[in-house]
């Protein structure tokens, strides 16, 4: 049930029970010194009392005498009682209408002189104190004395002050549940402010972010953190919105050229050989469809933190060896020089490094001018084996380097790549097999110049 609460009405319960506690403790804590002070008057008066009957029966000459004198001395105090026996049970002065406590007796040897005793007779609370006493007149009698107190009006008064204490505390913790609920909710207006912008996102205003500056420093954070996932899925969709627009043109253009020849080989009859060639000119775009959608599947697999196939280690120099041998007619062809520097062994799938090292070697022939120069570099340090693979030619804008591993993304806004049938998937594919291996990819592009950089974590 506390679950279903509102974040205003649990605050504003916390709020409440730790007043009610704090008035609470406060009113019993005034009750208990109240009633502390009381005793410690009575205890003071009852001593004042005890000391001027022991006075006047260190002065009396004798019994009769000490009588007389008890009898002037304590007979008009209102709310004092006294009570003076001697050790054969004789009454030497009792003032009038007291009566001794049962459970006391005048000869009883348990208390002490300064010790307070409590007792209710008929409606009455007393409070004395029980002495015993040699007077003066015989040294051989002893007077027990008790001196009490009527407590009526102390009573009284913790009455009407424990009362007076619970309507105040009771009002106290009214008022401070509102005044908590006030507070509460005006401390969590910018979390409603937050909410409200949060409700006017849509997919076509994602632009709009949090108020970090109109927030409390403690929801600044928050706000601050909200914002940064704001700009990453508006970034994300943006990107997933190129994505299906570059999906859909890449895919539109095989599928229109294959409808087309269709629909033009069945328009009239035509002979075997130019069915034929319908044919294969059919089957070379269904495998450009078929190697995009593996390319994607492998894509998506990637995504989803695909495991490597094979984990081995293996030399980085054989293996861009052997791809440079592939690669050479189409370098000759266009007049293009390959090279390659440097030894180091990579920990990983054989044919994962092949096909991302053949993508970047595929890249930098299409791009370099003829007479122009690819070289692969390798070397290899305590913490990383690094792959790069650079060419010559014009360089990248500094604006498209951070783009040129998303899907389908060309620099070349008219998509016209007559010298390939590529989707555009191959740097995208080359960081997911990174990614796959624990190891980073990066491109730089200056002075005629460009660079990529495949950094593989182990070395030696």
């Amino acid at each position: 049930m506390f679950r279903s609460l509102s974040l205003t009405t649990r605050l504003t319960l916390f709020f409440t029970l730790a007043a009610g506690a704090v008035v609470f403790g406060l009113a019993l804590l005034v009750i208990a010194a109240s009633e502390r002070h009381f005793i410690e008057l009575d205890h003071m008066a009852l001593q004042d009392k005890q000391h001027l009957i022991e006075d006047i029966l260190a002065r009396s000459n004798s019994a009769e005498d000490a009588k007389w004198l008890l009898r002037e001395a304590l007979s008009h105090h209102h709310g004092l009682y006294v009570s003076v026996h001697d050790s054969k049970g004789e009454t030497l002065f009792q003032s009038e209408g007291f009566r001794l406590p049962r459970e006391l007796s005048p000869a009883d040897e348990g208390n002490g002189n300064d010790a307070l005793i409590h007792w209710a007779d008929e409606g009455q609370a007393f409070r004395g104190m029980l002495v015993r006493v040699i007077p003066a007149y015989d040294a051989t009698t002893r007077l027990d004395i008790l001196v009490a107190m009527d407590t009526a009006h102390h009573t009284r008064f913790m009455l009407k002050l424990r009362r007076t204490l619970m309507t105040y505390a009771v009002v106290t913790i009214v008022i401070c549940g509102l005044l908590s609920w006030f507070a509460a909710y005006k401390g969590l207006a910018p979390l409603r402010a937050m909410k409200s912008r949060a409700t006017t996102l849509t997919s076509q205003q994602l632009h709009q972010r949090m108020p970090v500056e109109a927030v409390p420093i403690e929801m600044a954070d928050l706000a601050h953190e909200l914002n940064k996932m704001l700009d990453r899925l508006e970034d994300a969709f943006t990107r997933l919105s190129e994505f299906s627009s570059n999906l859909a043109h890449e895919l539109r253009s095989p599928l229109s050229n294959l409808l087309t020849q269709t629909q033009v080989a069945l328009a009239t009859r035509r002979d075997a050989d130019t069915y034929r060639e319908i044919l294969a000119s059919n089957a070379e775009e269904l495998q450009r469809l078929g190697r995009m959608v593996s390319d994607m599947l492998f894509l998506a697999k990637a995504e989803r933190g695909m495991m490597l196939p094979n984990r081995e280690r293996f030399s980085a120099a054989e293996e861009t060896h052997a791809l440079i041998e592939f690669y050479e007619a189409v370098a000759e062809e266009k007049g293009v020089r390959l090279a390659q520097r440097g030894e180091g062994e990579i920990v990983g799938d054989r044919l994962m490094f092949r096909r991302a090292l053949s993508n970047l070697l595929s890249n930098a022939l299409r791009h370099t001018p003829p007479h122009g120069e690819v070289t692969i570099e390798i070397s290899q340090s305590s913490q990383a084996t690094r792959v790069s693979v650079e060419n010559t030619g014009e360089d990248i804008d500094p604006r498209v380097l951070p783009r040129l591993f998303d899907r389908f993304y060309r620099a070349d806004p008219s998509r016209s790549h007559p010298e390939t049938d590529g989707a555009g998937l191959g740097l995208a594919i080359t960081r997911a097999i990174m990614q796959t291996h624990g190891g980073s990819i990066s491109v730089t592009s200056a002075q005629g110049r460009t660079r990529f950089c495949l950094e593989f974590p182990g070395g030696t």
